[in-house]
């Protein structure tokens, strides 16, 4: 009503979030499922879950290396790789610079979900199906919040960071001060 020609975006960083969380998920999955207990640090793809949850082009040739020997160590199933390879399809969406590309990814995350068959890439499917206006925006756009966002942590942090304090006006100096730096 008050802004009608405004479009809501979906944030880049909350996206790669859910695409992380699906894979963690499928990855606590598979150490339940194969060895019937929590992922140790023995275990190849406990061991390198971080490496999993990085972006492979910015990865270098031994990390390449180490997550080939997770897949192939400790993915009986192939299921890790599945999700892998959506959460890495769901990047390749975020980079797509005109909706034609985006459509393209998209067609090949569904076809990705519906290879690996679990139920996390599937509710992550549904999640993009859901904001597609949201992301066709942010392709489009740009737009993100994630300056506001780091703003509002820094009011937090002031205020967490300023006990004593009843006076409102100290608060309210103390963020502008911060704000304007």
């Amino acid at each position: 009503m008050w802004l009608p020609r405004t479009a809501v975006s979906v944030d880049h960083f909350h996206l790669i979030q859910l695409a992380n969380q699906a894979l963690t998920e499928v990855r606590q999955q598979l150490s339940h499922q194969v060895r019937g207990r929590r992922g140790r640090a023995m275990d190849p793809a406990w061991a390198h879950r971080m490496l999993l949850l990085r972006a492979h082009d910015g990865l270098s040739d031994q990390a390449r290396a180490k997550l080939e020997k997770v897949f192939a160590t400790d993915d009986p199933t192939r299921k890790l790789k599945a999700a892998w390879d959506v959460k890495e399809q769901v990047r390749t969406l975020l980079r797509t610079g005109s909706l034609e590309d985006a459509e393209l990814a998209k067609e090949e995350i569904e076809r990705l979900v519906k290879e690996s068959n679990q139920p996390e890439t599937t509710r992550l499917w549904r999640t993009i199906c859901q904001w597609w206006k949201e992301i066709e925006v942010l392709i489009v756009t740009g737009a993100t919040k994630g300056k506001v966002e780091a703003n509002n942590t820094s009011i937090k942090h002031v205020k967490r960071t300023g006990r004593g304090f009843f006076d409102s006006t100290n608060y309210t100096t103390r963020i502008m001060l911060r704000s304007a730096a």
